[in-house]
């Protein structure tokens, strides 16, 4: 991660991300703006965050390690929304890591300076709560089509939220763990894809041949769902 001296490009990303909009204050001179490679961490576990961050572009995903050592997949993140706002309230919560799906851009207030006034901005905690509602919502009717769809369609969704130019290269054990079903089971439906042409396999992970076929499958599960966003 990489702090980018674009004024240009940081009042692009504060007007197109509804950044202002979050604050009853004007902290648009004491932001700043970093620039994520994809594979970068935006928060590392176990490292208190130096910034809130504002995901204005990008897309990312959270880990955790759990005591018995595996990592486990919890989330995903897709711009624009906050990043550490967790540990901003709670200075004690043990941070996780926050990783870059692709390429990502974030806007940030440093922690230090500005924890006292958020904590104490209405519209921003307003905000705030509205925003941790939705993610709990959105992990609530992912465990629900978890229990109620076919694998093939769960996967198809994954496959398109985890991809990073048409690059699958999630590790199999995580996925599967994910989306609560079986190493085996994981394997059967990825070479049911790879049969009907939808990915083909290579030496970093499965290309994506047929993002519209995906997309179909994906979009049986949640039709309400941006996936199209997805395509190029």
């Amino acid at each position: 991660m990489k702090e980018i001296q674009n004024d240009a490009l940081k009042q692009q990303l504060i007007n197109n991300s509804g950044y202002r909009s979050h604050f009853s204050t004007d902290v648009l001179a004491d932001t700043r703006l970093f620039h994520v490679v994809a594979g970068d961490f935006i928060v590392k576990e176990g490292s208190q965050p130096l910034h809130l961050f504002y995901l204005a572009r990008g897309r990312a995903k959270l880990y955790a390690t759990l005591p018995n050592g595996r990592v486990s997949l919890i989330d995903f993140f897709g711009a624009p929304c906050f990043i550490g706002e967790i540990e901003l309230v709670d200075k004690h919560h043990e941070p996780r890591d926050v990783q870059a799906i692709e390429e990502c851009w974030c806007l940030a207030l440093s922690m230090k300076q500005f924890r006292p006034q958020l904590l104490n901005d209405t519209l921003f905690l307003r905000n705030l709560c509205i925003s941790l509602s939705q993610k709990n919502y959105r992990n609530i009717v992912s465990l629900t089509q978890n229990q109620s769809f076919p694998l093939l369609n769960r996967l198809a969704a994954f496959i398109l939220l985890t991809q990073h130019d048409d690059i699958y290269y999630e590790k199999h054990t995580q996925a599967a763990e994910y989306m609560g079903v079986t190493y085996r089971h994981l394997l059967y439906v990825i070479a049911q894809l790879t049969h009907d042409g939808i990915l083909a396999k290579q030496k970093t992970g499965y290309v994506i041949r047929n993002r519209k076929a995906l997309t179909a499958l994906a979009m049986e599960m949640a039709p309400e769902h941006s996936f199209s966003g997805l395509l190029h």
